[in-house]
């Protein structure tokens, strides 16, 4: 039998539960009449007990996006000897990695590339480059490529071309380009700490070039560059005033030979509350775990449970991935259905 005092402790923790379930409703029904999570609230899901935090995510994901989810594959057509100094990568030319380092690749290689991926039912295709901007030949020829991948296969094409101007988004976008991808990577406080060849707001230029380009945005960041959970939450915020419809959330990979080689893996649980978070951030986004995703245990699968819906599949740029014949079996067992949306 329980003691007064032990009564009286039980009662208060059930009715601290009961008052976090009322804020998880009262957040999806903010949601659902189309307001917006403030950074006050969102702060205090820090603390949220994650199982309801994930559940109250992944209902807000349901009733914004349904059931479909978006898979991307990615190609790394110039890799390594990057002019910039972004501590996480391994393709700067500031630090000693074992990256191989090439020029930009030929159409054959692309085309070849984009056939394989959408024989396999990835929908959505793009191309990678290494170094703060592609020169105006390297544009010319990427477009040449966009060119002859549409001749040849009906994949949606996306491109990572570092901080290109208006004029030359807008040269892309007519060769075939629906897409670009520029990550914030984290927050404008956080930024300097983990780039100083540029800033961030070179990288919200670039962004409003693509947008003003016609073309839609896809960019997010990276958990584990030294961070805390305010900077993630302001950088979905940046992200969600200027109407980015993708938002990729990368894991560090910690890469020997660069400056954060030694940062902690982030695990499994705050992933799954990160990932949630940024669902209730941006309600109808879709929230794409991207590279380091192998080092989660389930290769994502709780985080797909906790308001994830897009990926990008296959190996990533210099690390590898996870097959897209492993993804696309796991979206079948979730129940998700792989669609193409570029609102």
């Amino acid at each position: 039998m329980m003691s007064k005092k032990e009564s009286a402790l039980s009662l208060n923790n059930e009715e601290l539960a009961s008052n976090k379930l009322r804020t998880m409703e009262a957040i999806k029904h903010k949601l659902y009449a189309g307001g917006h999570l403030t950074k006050a609230e969102a702060m205090e899901l820090i603390e949220a007990p994650l199982e309801e935090l994930c559940a109250a995510a992944n209902d807000v994901r349901e009733h914004f996006c349904g059931n479909v989810f978006d898979v991307c594959t990615i190609i790394n057509g110039k890799s390594g000897k990057c002019s910039e100094n972004c501590k996480f990568c391994s393709q700067s030319r500031y630090y000693r990695t074992k990256v191989d380092a090439y020029s930009l690749i030929g159409s054959e290689t692309i085309v070849e590339q984009a056939k394989y991926n959408e024989e396999r039912g990835v929908l959505r295709y793009s191309i990678v480059t290494s170094g703060r901007a592609l020169s105006s030949k390297e544009v010319d020829k990427v477009c040449e490529s966009l060119e002859a991948v549409q001749k040849e296969s009906d994949i949606a094409l996306c491109g990572s071309f570092g901080l290109l101007e208006e004029t030359e988004f807008a040269k892309l976008k007519q060769a075939g380009l629906t897409r670009v991808h520029n990550n914030l990577e984290t927050s404008r406080r956080n930024f300097p700490n983990v780039c100083t060849t540029h800033n961030y707001d070179d990288k919200i230029t670039a962004i409003r070039a693509a947008q003003q380009a016609g073309l839609t945005v896809c960019s997010g960041g990276i958990i584990g560059l030294g961070e805390t959970m305010e900077d993630r939450i302001d950088m979905v915020i940046d992200l969600r005033e200027m109407g980015i419809c993708s938002i990729p959330v990368n894991l560090l990979n910690p890469i020997p030979g660069t400056p954060f080689e030694g940062n902690e893996v982030i695990s499994d649980e705050e992933m799954s509350r990160i990932i949630a978070i940024f669902r209730l951030l941006a309600p109808d986004a879709y929230i794409r775990l991207a590279g380091g995703r192998g080092l989660l245990a389930d290769k994502g699968r709780q985080c797909f449970l906790s308001g994830a819906n897009a990926a990008i599949s296959g190996d990533m740029l210099t690390t590898d991935g996870i097959t897209i014949e492993q993804d696309m079996r796991m979206l079948g067992e979730l129940g998700y259905e792989v669609v193409l949306r570029d609102d």
